[in-house]
């Protein structure tokens, strides 16, 4: 097998250089003749090589001339230009060396280390002594068996003559200091004095005298000649390590996030690629008005010579508005992921520091990266963190938030013409900004993401259901109508707890009583059904929540009742589930009033049932509610037949004081008209409850019988269906 491989080898180097020869003497035909009769065999055997090297030959030459015209279409891309020198400087980078300083700190200490310690040890371990007793010690003198005597420490040490003179040769060498001396066991005797110095005991001296011994004088100890460098330099090296350290620590903010020294007044955004996101507006449901908004942003990043050659100038900033959890900021990543462009993202509360002039540094820096990777986005959530009106600070023209947003201000007036730089930015609190930030010129358009209706819930469900197994009974548009008011954030969270759900009980796909579950609940806590609860309360609740359920369906109104159950759940111990028909914009006066009826049916069930005297707090929170309708009814609206169409509190939530627009005795009889409002739709439902009393107790019936009573079932009970 290698004796052929070789052999074929050689062949088709032989065959190159042929080709080599034939390319260079074109013109000499009796040549090429000759060589060809002179390798015929040769060509013969490797007639196939050559047809394979002609086809990769052609492979490749159709494969440059792909990759030219690649070239030629990208070199007119302004995208492609970017990409190619972001290319060229991420190899760059890649091909330097970092020389790491740290390290090699670290490897001198390693190699004193492992010079030092064997060094020490060896001398240890070469000077080995046996200790004796002092008259053991006199007695080997006298033996001849020591010849030099040395004193240290209290001790007395004795060698043999033959081992003195490598003693004396180790500790005059240099090689001996550094710890290289290669002998090994030298062994002396060792015995304790008796007195304080050698020089004082009279009789051990006279013995070494007789005896012809000698007395040696001992050096201090001396450390390694490499120890003593090492020890030397200790502390020029501890306190550089020590000033890296804290350069370093300063630089990265520390470790508990205090505030960067050198570079706090650089932006945190984070910056993002082309890649930034997999998001596309094909993930955003819901909203499809802000989306259609956001598309002309990608189109002009896209395609910015369209709008320049008609003379249209794209908005150099889009004001994202809306409550939490409509999609602020997932719109803005599908702006990112469908441009395709590098994207800088930071929190408004990022800018403010305590130290003043960082923010608007920040600021700065934020815009310089921005200018040198347009065309780019620049989103800023939270944006009133920063942009809040001006004069309302305690410092005054100092203020550090007010020279963030002065500084903002200027950026964003700051942009060039042929600036393809797009600032997005999301806040809920759109009362509180600056009018200067708001105005066109800087935040030319204002998006508005509302809540979602009943198709884009149940769009949003559909959506976030991809990823997802679902069995055949799920019904989205039931889900949808259940969740009324919900922003997107709530309606993935209840697809995520159906799966948990799903998951908790062993099932592969998640079922329809999985998500009615998870959205209830979302919106009241899970159900207690380990709590033990007495049997009267529970037929108190069992009267209260039929009592709200036969209001509903008697007074034909246009929400029907979904669900009925006595499971305690979050802080209701039962509750009643309406369910509208369809979702309407306006409300009617009839709508208002009935509901008040609906609210007090649990409270007027009870005290048929069980008398005056009997009535619980279980109604507290409907009272609460239908309370509240009564005011809004007379205050805001303007639908009170007293009053007339008159605004007389423009109370907002989340304001700290009340705007009343009435007087005192205005306020009496306002008070007088929410008490006959709220008496009235009482007694409405307590007219209502006896006349038909024989539904209020069936329906009582089989909810303390089943606990949960589902709104067809319901439905035929009050339609005297046999269930």
């Amino acid at each position: 097998m290698n004796d052929n491989q070789f052999e074929k080898d050689d062949l088709k180097d032989k065959d190159n250089s042929d080709i080599h020869e034939k390319q260079e003497n074109k013109d000499n035909k009796e040549e090429e003749k000759s060589k060809e009769e002179n390798h015929q065999e040769q060509d013969s055997q490797n007639e196939d090589k050559k047809e394979e090297n002609n086809s990769e030959n052609n492979k490749s030459s159709n494969e440059g001339k792909k990759q030219e015209d690649k070239k030629q279409d990208d070199k007119y891309n302004p995208f492609t230009k970017k990409r190619e020198d972001e290319r060229r400087r991420v190899v760059g980078k890649a091909v330097k060396v970092n020389f790491n300083f740290k390290g090699l700190l670290m490897l001198i200490f390693i190699i004193t280390l492992a010079v030092v310690i064997p060094s020490i040890m060896d001398e240890n371990k070469n000077q080995q002594m046996v200790d004796i007793s002092y008259s053991d010690f006199i007695k080997n003198i006298e033996n001849k068996k020591i010849g030099v005597v040395e004193e240290k420490d209290g001790y007395v040490y004795g060698y043999k003559a033959s081992e003195v003179k490598y003693l004396e040769t180790r500790s005059n060498s240099i090689k001996s200091k550094l710890g290289f001396d290669g002998k090994n066991e030298v062994q002396g005797l060792k015995a304790r004095l008796i007195t304080n110095r050698l020089g004082e005991d009279s009789n051990l001296m006279a013995v070494i005298n007789n005896n012809a011994a000698i007395i040696q004088s001992v050096e201090p100890p001396q450390p390694s000649l490499l120890l003593s460098i090492a020890l030397s330099l200790l502390p020029y090296i501890i306190m550089i390590g020590l000033l890296v350290f804290m350069m370093n620590r300063m630089g990265r903010g520390g470790s508990g996030g205090g505030p960067q020294i050198f570079n706090m007044g650089k932006s945190r955004a984070k910056e993002n690629g082309e890649n930034i996101s997999n998001v596309t507006f094909a993930d955003v449901a819901g909203i499809d008005e802000a989306k259609q908004e956001l598309k002309e942003v990608v189109d002009f990043l896209k395609e910015p010579e369209k709008f320049r050659k008609i003379g249209a100038k794209i908005p150099k900033g889009v004001l994202l508005l809306g409550q939490p959890g409509t999609g602020k900021t997932l719109l803005a990543k599908a702006v990112a992921g469908e441009a395709k462009v590098p994207f800088f993202s930071m929190s408004g509360s990022e800018f403010v520091e305590m130290f003043v002039g960082v923010g608007a540094s920040r600021v700065r820096d934020l815009f310089n990266k921005a200018r040198k990777n347009a065309p780019c986005i620049v989103f800023i959530d939270e944006i009133d963190a920063v942009g809040r009106k001006r004069g309302t600070g305690q410092g005054g023209g100092n203020d550090e938030r007010e020279q963030t947003l002065n500084q903002l201000l200027v950026e964003m007036d700051g942009f060039g013409t042929d600036e393809t730089i797009i600032v997005l930015a999301a806040t809920n609190r759109a009362d509180v900004l600056d009018k200067a930030l708001t105005r066109p010129g800087r935040f030319d358009r204002q998006v508005y993401v509302d809540m979602p209706d009943l198709r884009g819930r149940e769009a949003i469900l559909k959506v976030h259901a991809k990823n997802k197994k679902f069995a055949a009974d799920v019904d989205f548009n039931i889900i949808a109508k259940k969740t009324a008011g919900m922003a997107g954030a709530d309606l993935a969270n209840i697809l995520n707890e159906g799966a948990i759900l799903a998951a908790r009980a062993g099932r592969t796909e998640i079922t329809m009583a999985d998500l009615e579950e998870a959205s209830e609940k979302v919106q009241m806590g899970p159900e207690k059904r380990s709590k033990v609860i007495a049997d009267i309360d529970k037929k108190i609740t069992a009267y209260h929540e039929a009592g709200h359920a036969v209001v509903n369906y008697m007074q034909g109104g246009e929400t029907k009742v979904h669900k009925i159950t006595m499971i305690p759940r979050g802080p209701a111990g039962g509750y009643t589930m309406p369910l509208p028909a369809e979702e309407r914009m306006y409300h009617s006066k009839k709508q208002f009033l009935d509901e008040m009826s609906e609210l007090y049916g649990g409270r007027a069930a009870e005290e048929i049932i069980f008398g005056k005297e009997y009535i619980t707090t279980g109604a507290s929170s409907d009272i609460q509610r239908a309370t509240a309708i009564a005011r809004y009814i007379v205050t805001q609206i303007g639908m009170d037949e007293k009053f007339g169409p008159i605004l007389l509190d423009g109370t907002q939530d989340g304001d700290m004081f009340q705007r009343k627009y009435y007087s005192e005795q205005t306020g009496k009889e306002i008070d007088d008209e929410i008490r006959r409002l709220v008496k009235e739709r009482y007694q409405k439902a307590i007219d209502i409850l006896n006349e038909n009393r024989n539904k209020l107790e069936e329906v009582t019936r089989v909810l303390l019988e089943k606990e949960t009573i589902m709104g067809p079932e319901f439905e035929a009970i009050m339609a005297d269906k046999n269930i």
